[in-house]
């Protein structure tokens, strides 16, 4: 049974550590800043922090879109405006900042927010002052500012489209939510949540999934995240009518799906691809690596330097991009034992931390986790 805690739900690590530092940052006033691919949950975690800040969870959080208000009224909308200031202006009126005062305001899509309009959100944050569109008369409000953005915000400093100084104000507290992919184990909890809502909704008897559905649901890339994983479950729910759905009926409806390019060139739904990759990366590296130490023995045999300068570029070659538990005489391994070898030569080589190890063998700590369990290290 899917459990939900600040109403999150989530039993990954990456969930537990975000959970954590809600707890550590709701009671305070601090602007955060929630990053993350679209569909994550973004506004999920923004209203938890709002839940869990006390007496600011009393008073609403106003939700505001700054990618779906127009440039021209995106000011007014945010600060309000006299009646009068502009054409259309017929009655003076609060802006979202003075409707969430006492509570919070969420800015979703923060990365869309005009230049000229950073500037008076800027002063909102460092003082809580603001300037209703058409008045000259400071007014201040006491609001938690929370910001959401799927952008990169430091390019869009870069590019000059983000001001520095918003974005390092910004960023106090980042909670940089990862795409579903990368917490797969989150992803029963979430099908059992939607199945149970869209059940009850539509008045529909589902018989459920087979193992294999399950372990489709579990292997897909879900580009959309959680928002794309409610919309598949809806819709195979509806279209299935209640039956029992099978992994065939569950590729059905993600077929046609292949990551965007430079993200991954494998069909996204079968993760046996995903292993057999990595393993070919490993592979090829050191394929390349064997090529190059064999090239520099036939070197060796032809030098015309001192054999002394040649033994220490071998070994230099050698200490530099090999484990220790290779040395010159590899050339009848096979790739298995090779892999193994330069794994468990990798963890030794970083102090058995699989962290840096994963990182330089370029493969994930899970993958790298079960190799070791599989090389019988664990």
């Amino acid at each position: 049974m899917f459990q939900q805690q600040h109403g999150i739900i989530g039993e990954s690590l990456e969930m537990k550590e975000i959970i954590h530092v809600i707890q550590q940052v709701a009671q305070t006033d601090i602007t955060v800043l929630i990053t993350g691919e679209s569909g994550v949950g973004k506004e999920v975690i923004a209203q938890a922090i709002h839940s869990a800040s006390g007496g600011r969870a009393k008073k609403p959080m106003v939700t505001v879109n700054c990618g779906a208000i127009p440039e021209g009224i995106i000011e007014s909308e945010l600060f309000g405006h006299e009646k009068g200031s502009f054409t259309g202006a017929h009655e003076t009126r609060k802006g979202y900042f003075e409707i969430a005062d006492g509570g919070t305001i969420f800015l979703d899509e923060i990365g869309e927010l005009p230049l000229a309009v950073q500037v008076k959100f800027l002063r909102v944050l460092e003082n809580g002052e603001f300037n209703r569109v058409g008045s000259s008369l400071a007014r201040s409000v006491d609001v938690r500012v929370i910001a959401a953005t799927n952008k990169d915000l430091e390019h869009e400093v870069r590019t000059k489209n983000f001001r520095p100084d918003l974005f390092f104000r910004l960023r106090s507290v980042n909670i940089q939510i990862p795409p579903l992919r990368d917490r797969r184990e989150d992803i029963p909890l979430f099908v059992e949540k939607f199945v149970k809502e869209f059940s009850e909704k539509n008045k529909i008897s589902f018989l459920g999934f087979t193992a294999d559905a399950m372990e489709a649901l579990g292997e897909y890339y879900w580009p959309g995240n959680v928002r794309e994983l409610r919309n598949v479950m809806e819709s195979m729910l509806v279209i299935g009518n209640g039956k029992k759905l099978s992994g065939d009926d569950v590729r059905k409806y993600l077929k046609g799906y292949q990551a965007p390019e430079g993200e991954r060139n494998l069909p996204v739904y079968v993760a046996k691809q995903n292993e057999f990759t990595e393993r070919e990366l490993i592979y090829r590296a050191l394929v390349d690596l064997k090529s190059d130490i064999l090239h520099l023995k036939d070197m060796i045999n032809g030098a015309v330097r001192s054999t002394e300068e040649i033994r220490a570029q071998t070994t230099n070659l050698q200490n530099s991009v090999l484990p220790h538990s290779f040395n010159g005489n590899n050339d009848d391994l096979s790739l298995e034992e090779m892999e193994r070898r330069w794994i468990i030569g990798t963890v030794q080589k970083y102090d058995n931390n699989r962290r840096a190890a994963a990182q330089a063998l370029h493969i994930s700590e899970r993958t790298l986790y079960r190799k070791l369990k599989e090389y019988g290290v664990l």
